[in-house]
């Protein structure tokens, strides 16, 4: 069986190493966007597809049996077409996402997008509003000269930003502790996240939580209807196998 699985987050690296000593055959593929990703074992191709044209024509040529979309969270547009490229060729497709973040006491606000956060954020009190939520959102609060920016991301950022912007490259996991000492370091007043979920990055909101900083969650954009979904590894990998022994 030869399985396409999208992707270069944790889950998707686990499930290659799951299955591979299983007999079948995976193709991991990256977007390309980070410098110096983290491989999974296996066949690895980077960058996009063309579309969903692009994507109908590669499942054909690379005769693939299935595939696995554990894609980022809010990585909406591949997402979107692959299951339009699944509908179009009767490829079976899953996606695994991982579990969003759970507000322990009710006290975050959450918004629909990054716009309806970039809002918020002008709107606040005079501060610093930490944002973590990747380098190519930074365009949507370039307008706002009224608080100072801390803006974390993995590589260094290359659109708009706002006029006071501390650009801070790290990759997580991220301590509690470490994120504590940010928060008071930067006196942030506001932390704009998106609800990526998995413990790499959740410590920034237990620091946030303790030091009471309010937080701003930005929703996962929802699934193609019709698109069947799991949140764990294994169940991912009981689903390819599945098809693997129905196929032989």
């Amino acid at each position: 069986m030869r399985l396409l699985l999208l992707g270069g987050t944790g889950e998707a690296r686990a499930l290659a190493a799951a299955l591979l000593p299983r007999g079948i055959e995976v193709v991991s593929s990256l977007a390309g966007r980070v410098t110096n990703p983290a491989l999974p074992v296996g066949e690895v191709r980077i960058g996009g597809f063309g579309g969903v044209d692009g994507l109908v024509e590669h499942l054909g040529r690379e005769a693939i049996d299935a595939v696995v979309d554990a894609t980022h969270p809010f990585a909406a547009t591949i997402t979107r077409n692959a299951a339009a490229a699944a509908h179009l060729t009767g490829v079976p497709l899953l996606v695994l996402r991982r579990p969003g973040w759970s507000d322990p006491d009710g006290s975050w606000t959450r918004v629909p997008d990054i716009e309806a956060a970039a809002a918020l954020a002008a709107a606040a009190p005079p501060g610093t509003v930490f944002l973590t939520t990747g380098r190519r959102d930074l365009a949507a609060f370039a307008a706002d000269a009224g608080h100072a920016y801390l803006a974390r991301a993995v590589d260094p950022p290359e659109t708009a930003m706002p006029p006071h912007t501390t650009v801070l490259l790290a990759r997580g996991p991220y301590r509690v502790d470490d994120e504590t000492a940010l928060l008071h370091e930067h006196a942030v007043s506001l932390l704009i996240t998106k609800d990526s979920g998995g413990a790499m990055t959740a410590a920034k909101l237990s620091a946030a939580r303790a030091l009471g900083v309010p937080v701003v969650v930005v929703d996962r954009p929802p699934l193609p209807p019709g698109v069947e979904a799991v949140d764990t590894v294994d169940a991912a990998a009981r689903w390819v196998l599945s098809l693997d022994s129905a196929g032989g």
